[in-house]
Parts: structure tokens; C-alpha cells; sequence
């Protein structure tokens, strides 16, 4: 499964920031992490995030598109169904915007 993140990166604190639309009409997981995007601790800090998150093993986590730019495209490796169940919970949680 992939998903589509817009990171934002220096910022406070880790978090996700719901979803937001894209230039190109899209939607895109909004995410901001306080790691500089300096030898791609943003990156890593990203994938972290969204492992903990979601409760997906940091393996199953890898960024296959965008590594030098603020729009990514993220890989979850697994079972399709149950990430969507798990990514579902996790933004249902978020504050409304």
C-alpha cells in the first residue's frame, strides 16, 4: 500500500497533521517531524513516526518515492486491509480541523 505525505520538516514537535489537498488536486497525509532534513534524519524520523503510529514494524516502512523533496510517496508492506483498518483509527483520532 502507498500513501501520499507532504513532511514538513524542523517543526516542534513529531506529529501528523491530518490530511490535506495537494497542488494537483490530491490528497496527502500531512506530517511535520522536528528532525532537519540533514543526512535524511527527516526521512528517518518520518518512517518512525508512521511506524509507531500505526503499528507497523519499522521494516514495513520505506519511503519509494521523493527522499530529497517535502512530497513522498511511503510503502507499507503487508496485508492491505488491516493497514487501511490501522491508518483508518489513527487519523480518526486526530483533533478536527
Amino acid at each position: 500500500m502507498r500513501v501520499a505525505v507532504r513532511l514538513t520538516p524542523r517543526a516542534r514537535a513529531d506529529r501528523i497533521d491530518g490530511i490535506t489537498v495537494s497542488a494537483d488536486g490530491g490528497s496527502v497525509l500531512k506530517v511535520s517531524v522536528a528532525a532537519p532534513p540533514i543526512e535524511n534524519r527527516a526521512n528517518e524520523a518520518l518512517v518512525a513516526l508512521l511506524s509507531k503510529t500505526w503499528g507497523v514494524p519499522r521494516r514495513d516502512v520505506s519511503i519509494v518515492g521523493g527522499a530529497k523533496s517535502r512530497n513522498k510517496i511511503v510503502h507499507l508492506a503487508g496485508e492491505s486491509s488491516a493497514l487501511m483498518r490501522r491508518i483508518a483509527a489513527a487519523l480518526s483520532a486526530l483533533p478536527a480541523a
